[in-house]
């Protein structure tokens, strides 16, 4: 009765403490999850750290090269796109009505969609708050901005600090299971991080190539405010599956200002742009880099979305890859070491070594 005694509650306490452990990650979901997304960074940039360190370049050099040159790109963004995109915003806002009775009139002139559109902003300006009310907001939203602009300096902190202490607590890790796991643990713990390097560097390309090519094709049809457009699509192409969906949603509403044939054109540009990264741009250039099958991706991110929410849905390709990859060493018993490693710009085993 004693032994029965101790293991009943042995096994009590295990299963208190995952309830527990549980309800502290539900607890701690926001900063697990920008935690990730720095490891999740740090990945992406490692081969190109390590390409450096092997031309004896220090990895503290390298971490800062790699941090000016995105730097440096989102400032060249900013220089050459985002004055076009302010003066396309204005155009944008410079048809809108200014006041009650212009938009009342507006709205009496108008038909089909223009129609639509400006009698649901009736409906929102009648339900506007007090001026008290925009007071709080406007308080909250600068509270939001500044969390976020904390959230991004600890994200790219948490990925600058694990370029450093990954071996180190790798180590730890492998000094705490019995000596005949350790490669197999070892060789998926590279695995996961080169198929997650491998993911964060495609999606870049994904979104230069779409953002480029749909902008041109815009231009090139004659889409109002191609290139907010064409930035939308490949900024949302982050978002598996639902993101080119919505550009592509967008991109024939904003058509339709114009005219069907343009809608039809926009909508013809955004289909032939995803067939060719389907079928071109993804199996030559980028490779399968995380191994997930569309059907895959779909569920996780629909399960990430409904359980975590929206600005989850981000993490739900690289959470999935991590699911995946483990499911495949621990219960389908596969060799990590012969499992094929992305190659997406830097050669990842030849980094590893």
């Amino acid at each position: 009765m004693g032994q029965v005694a101790r293991k009943a509650a042995v096994a009590t306490l295990v299963v208190v403490g995952i309830v527990a452990l549980a309800l502290a990650l539900w607890k701690l979901r926001v900063l697990v999850s920008l935690f990730f997304l720095g490891l999740v960074i740090a990945a992406a940039m490692r081969p190109g750290i390590e390409w450096l360190q092997a031309r004896r370049v220090p990895r503290s050099v390298g971490l800062a090269v790699h941090y000016l040159v995105l730097a440096g790109v989102v400032a060249l963004f900013l220089w050459l796109v985002v004055p076009r995109a302010v003066d396309q915003v204005g155009q944008a806002l410079g048809g809108v009505p200014t006041s009650r009775n212009a938009l009342d009139k507006a709205t009496r002139n108008s038909t089909g969609i223009k129609h639509t559109v400006l009698r649901a902003l009736q409906k929102r300006l009648k339900k506007l708050p007090a001026a008290s009310s925009l007071v709080h907001a406007s308080v909250s939203v600068t509270k939001t901005a500044f969390e976020v602009l904390i959230a991004i300096f600890f994200t790219f902190a948490v990925a600058a600090y694990w370029i450093f202490e990954r071996d180190r607590a790798r180590r730890v890790v492998l000094s705490l299971v019995a000596r005949e796991h350790r490669k197999t643990i070892r060789d998926t713990w590279d695995l996961i991080d080169a198929k997650l390097g491998a993911f964060v560097r495609g999606q870049l390309v994904l979104i230069a190539f779409v953002g480029t090519v749909l902008s041109l094709a815009f231009w090139a049809i004659g889409v109002p405010f191609w290139l907010l457009l064409g930035i939308f699509a490949g900024v949302v192409e982050i978002i598996p599956i639902v993101g080119p969906l919505t550009a592509g949603g967008v991109a024939i509403g904003v058509g339709l200002t114009d005219s069907w044939q343009i809608a039809l054109a926009a909508g013809l540009a955004v289909l032939v742009v995803r067939l060719v990264e389907d079928y071109i741009v993804v199996p030559k250039v980028l490779g399968h880099a995380v191994g997930l099958s569309p059907l895959v991706v779909l569920v996780s991110v629909t399960a990430i979305g409904l359980l975590l929410g929206g600005i989850y849905v981000l993490l739900a390709v690289p959470i999935a890859a991590v699911l995946v990859t483990l499911v495949d060493v621990i219960v389908r018993d596969k060799d990590p070491a012969e499992e094929e490693v992305p190659t997406l710009l830097f050669p990842a085993k030849d980094a590893e070594a």
